[in-house]
């Protein structure tokens, strides 16, 4: 398989052997100017090994087709992630194939693994790509994993694996100033031991032809003018407020720093053994994430999460303290208001665009596959059934299907918990057509290559939920729309 001009140019010192960081936009064929990096290493370099590293279990999957194509099956190639079941140890398999891709979290644990099966050096490598090395700081584990490789060359006493980085964004690791931003890219190098960061300066304008950038147009949505169910649950989270006694906490119910304080609150409870007000943190916290599905979603939604919730308290529990018994009370005691209010209340309004939105573009002939990204798994799934739902949806071609990362079991419910085989199986369903629309969490946000995909909706930010960023690609003209919704 050929590669551009670009790839060429930005693959150059790693064919010297040299570490660098590749940086090309998504959908511009970092894969495989890596996948020809691999190749040409162990088609050069004796007794070479290879080990690809990705942050998401899906990406083995889709990494390995790339780098299959790319070897024609002239080396051994296998895949290793952390929901494939009972398997060989670590060390066992790195020993016997030339090429490995694998989660970073499995290399990490087969390097600190006592375990003669699972145990690997890092020296036992010879080239370690790290896929969206962007995430190579702090605590994350790909900066764990080339900590160790910055301590063993302090050592000078082993050779150590050269490193590729592949990013479509260094980012600014959220610095204001160009300095801030400047500082974030040389720890970044340092903390990949690379040499530096390599993007297309010769072939840039070749460059520009295959990727797209987007050209935004922006929507505005207002909240709710009159809201009778979030006012209700505000009420109720005051009054477990005055139960509780403390008057130096914040009521800034239904945001992200109230979420905060009221984790912090429960940890520091626990710490103290002071139960009761252990539990009317956690029961706080629960209303302060209705609220928030209510501002994303529905209220139905919304009620339906405290529903779930105390039905779980009243089932699960053997022994209740003074404090569930009241916090029961109260839930039963309104929970028929509740009800009244979830279906009587005004629509959300961003669910209005969003179904306009929607309308546009599944009507459209160009064959639209699309993905709505959202903040949270509860969320994720009160979407899908919106659009199951929604009637003004059920004359459109709109094959929905939610696909979201396993997380814990920590809420007890099977709605939210994802296997790797699910995430493939969706991802398999949507790359054919079988779904047109995925409503996603973030571990379908990096490094997902799906070339049919021409609608992105990102429904509530990080930083501010209120906001939602569209993004839309026409098949014609490979040109990007987007529209954003805010307060």
């Amino acid at each position: 398989m050929e590669l551009r001009p670009y790839q060429w140019e930005v693959i150059m010192p790693a064919l010297e052997g040299k570490n660098i960081i590749i940086w090309l936009p998504t959908g511009s064929g970092k894969t495989r100017a890596a996948a020809y990096v691999a190749r040409r290493h162990l088609e050069t370099v004796d007794g070479a090994k290879v080990v690809v590293l990705v942050n998401r279990v899906h990406l083995v999957t889709q990494h390995c087709e790339e780098f299959s194509r790319m070897l024609e099956r002239r080396w051994t190639i296998t895949t290793l992630s952390g929901d494939m079941g009972p398997r060989a140890g670590f060390g066992h398999v790195a020993r016997r194939h030339d090429l490995l891709i694998c989660t970073a979290e499995l290399l990490q644990k087969a390097l600190a693994s006592p375990e003669e099966e699972e145990h690997v050096e890092l020296n036992a490598f010879s080239l370690l790509v790290v896929d969206e090395c962007h995430h190579t700081h702090k605590d994350t584990v790909y900066n764990i994993i080339l900590s160790q490789y910055l301590e063993l060359k302090l050592q000078r006493t082993r050779p150590l694996p050269q490193v590729l980085g592949l990013t479509a964004s260094p980012g600014t690791g959220g610095a204001s100033t160009l300095e801030g931003a400047i500082d974030h890219v040389l720890q970044l190098c340092a903390n990949l031991d690379t040499w530096c960061i390599m993007s297309p300066k010769d072939h840039s304008p070749q460059l520009q032809e295959h990727s797209h950038q987007p050209c935004k147009q922006y929507d505005l949505c207002h909240r709710r003018t009159q809201d009778p169910f979030g006012d209700m649950l505000k009420k109720l989270m005051d009054q477990i407020h005055d139960h509780l006694e403390m008057p130096k906490l914040r009521r800034d119910f239904g945001t992200q720093t109230y979420e905060q304080q009221v984790v912090e609150l429960s940890q520091d409870a626990a710490e103290a053994g002071l139960l009761e007000q252990r539990v009317y943190a956690l029961h706080l916290r629960r209303y302060n994430d209705a609220l928030l599905i209510h501002d994303t979603v529905r209220a139905v939604d919304a009620l339906n999460t405290l529903r779930d919730f105390y039905n779980r308290e009243r089932t699960t529990k053997t022994q209740i303290l003074h404090a569930e018994r009241w916090l029961l009370a109260l839930f039963d005691d309104h929970k028929n208001e509740l009800a009244r209010l979830a279906t009587s209340g005004p629509e959300n309004p961003k669910l209005e665009v969003l179904e306009a939105i929607l309308q546009r573009q599944f009507r459209s002939p160009d064959s639209p596959r699309g993905i709505i990204f959202t903040r949270t798994r509860q969320s994720a799934h009160s979407l899908l059934l919106w659009l199951q739902q929604q009637p003004g949806l059920q004359t459109v071609d709109i094959r929905p299907q939610v696909l979201t990362g396993a997380g814990n079991n920590s809420q007890k419910t099977q709605m939210i918990q994802m296997t790797q085989r699910d995430q493939q199986e969706v991802i398999q369903k949507f790359r054919t057509g079988t779904l047109n629309l995925l409503v996603a969490t973030s571990v379908a946000e990096e490094g997902l290559d799906i070339p049919q995909c021409n609608v992105v909706v990102r429904y509530g930010g990080p930083a501010c939920p209120s906001l939602c960023l569209t993004l839309t690609m026409c098949n014609m003209l490979r040109a990007w729309r987007a529209s954003l919704w805010t307060d």
